[in-house]
């Protein structure tokens, strides 16, 4: 299904009070939107051709969006997993050669006939959704005003195989600080866009939008809702698109927060691309750092092959299987598939936030009730810059580090990185999905990070 089918399917939000309870500009440019109640939306979903400013006579209002995914999606979903054609055993006893059958197989079965849609649906649609177009694209995204005076604006920006899903447990203890051990100080108005191809996002039909652009894109939209100065945080690509703002330091953005910091310096770098030894000198730290980098890159393959063939992925556009091994095949500190991602397919309960195998459910399954597989994997091929090399940010930057991360960046490296470090912590757990892996952790570190801008 495509994402102007989709669009067309979808019930837009009937209760228009949610909208005025933002800022002023804001109420303002959504009253000015054609009102949707009952009626299914009906704009034109339209992308540009260039990376260049924004058409004057692009619509700028601000759209209410409600999901509402016909039965028949979910009959069909459930008759493709039933349908699936298996191949045989892996010959080895470990994960080297990819997802174990046996996982996978476990996995389908709860798919096809336990696991409910509607409850993540019902979740997605308790939080206001929005669809913007931002430099030709329609742009969905989540905004959430806190209740509590003088809160600060955040953008939060999810990475891949992730989506809106990642953060929305990060939500109320971003708006509603004073429920979790927080402080009304510590309060923030939470926007959280899908990426161009991810989600109820527009897929873009011409080459461009890679982390640079969805920058800008994402200063734009903070500048639409009426911000004036705020702060943007990220993981895995959404650590990109913050290092990115950073570099282009758009007004208003006063610092950035992320947990995939890109710190490696540029000797380090050109050891790692190499394949050869670490340079002589590191501390203990940096030269640990090293060893994880070099593990790594062995296991990414599933990113050179999206970032130089993604079109290739038709089957994971057709088969429903097929899409969930491939969003689970990528790897973190612990393992590959993922070690975070693997417990939580046997974890059905949580009471702390961990991981369960509903939520690694519900992000597959946005992924294919969306069909943007392979729209996704494209964010791979169009980008053309570096990993984890320091890219020169020189506006103020906090970092956390997570130890199930691809690599615990030193206090040494992240201090070179980013000469305005206003906050670097190393917690002791968590991953490289840490909002959806420790959402309360994840939650304070962010207050922290940026406590020193109220």
């Amino acid at each position: 299904m495509t994402f102007e089918e989709m669009k067309h399917r979808v019930a837009a939000a009937s209760a228009l009070g949610l909208l005025l309870i933002a800022c002023p500009s804001y109420a303002q440019t959504v009253a000015a939107a054609p009102k949707e109640s009952s009626m299914t939306a009906q704009r034109q979903h339209t992308t540009s051709t260039s990376a260049g400013p924004r058409a004057a006579a692009e619509d700028t209002a601000i759209h209410p969006f409600r999901i509402q995914i016909p039965e028949t999606e979910l009959v069909e979903l459930r008759r493709r997993i039933t349908a699936t054609r298996w191949p045989e055993k892996e010959t080895v006893a470990d994960h080297s050669q990819g997802v174990p059958l046996a996982m996978v197989r476990e996995l389908a079965r709860y798919w096809a006939t336990d696991y409910d849609w509607r409850e993540c649906e019902a979740k997605l649609n308790a939080v206001p959704q929005f669809v913007t177009t931002l430099d030709g694209l329609d742009i969905h995204f989540i905004h959430v005003r806190s209740k509590h005076a003088d809160a600060l604006p955040l953008i939060v920006t999810h990475g891949w195989p992730g989506s809106i899903i990642e953060q929305l447990k990060i939500i109320d203890p971003l708006t509603n600080p004073t429920a979790h051990d927080g402080n009304a100080s510590d309060a923030f108005h939470v926007v959280i866009p899908s990426m161009p191809g991810y989600g109820f996002s527009g897929k873009p039909t011409s080459t461009g939008w890679g982390p640079e652009r969805m920058g800008r894109a994402w200063a734009e939209l903070m500048k639409r809702l009426g911000y004036t100065g705020y702060v943007a945080q990220g993981g895995d690509w959404g650590a990109f698109v913050v290092d990115q703002m950073g570099l282009q330091a758009p007004a208003g953005l006063l610092a950035i927060h992320t947990n995939m910091p890109a710190t490696v310096p540029a000797d380090v770098d050109r050891a790692l691309l190499a394949g050869g030894p670490a340079p002589s000198g590191l501390s203990a730290d940096e030269h640990r750092a090293y060893e994880q980098l070099v593990r790594t890159f062995k296991q990414v393959d599933y990113a050179r092959l999206m970032a130089s063939r993604p079109q290739t992925l038709y089957g994971i556009a057709d088969s429903p299987v097929g899409l969930a091994a491939w969003l689970l095949d990528h790897n973190d500190a612990d393992g590959q598939p993922a070690a975070a991602i693997a417990s939580a397919l046997n974890r059905t309960t949580s009471a702390t936030g961990e991981l369960t195998r509903d939520e690694i459910l519900d992000n597959i399954t946005l992924y294919w009730l969306t069909n943007t597989g392979v729209s996704a994997s494209r964010l791979y091929w169009e980008y053309k810059g570096g990993f984890f090399n320091a890219k020169g940010v020189s506006i103020p930057v906090a970092v956390t580090v997570f130890p199930g991360e691809q690599y615990e960046a030193p206090r040494s490296w992240t201090e070179r990185a980013y000469p305005k470090l206003i906050y670097y912590n190393k917690v002791d757990k968590g991953g490289h999905f840490a909002a959806w892996e420790e959402p309360e952790l994840f939650s304070t570190e962010v207050r922290a990070a940026f406590s020193s801008l109220r």
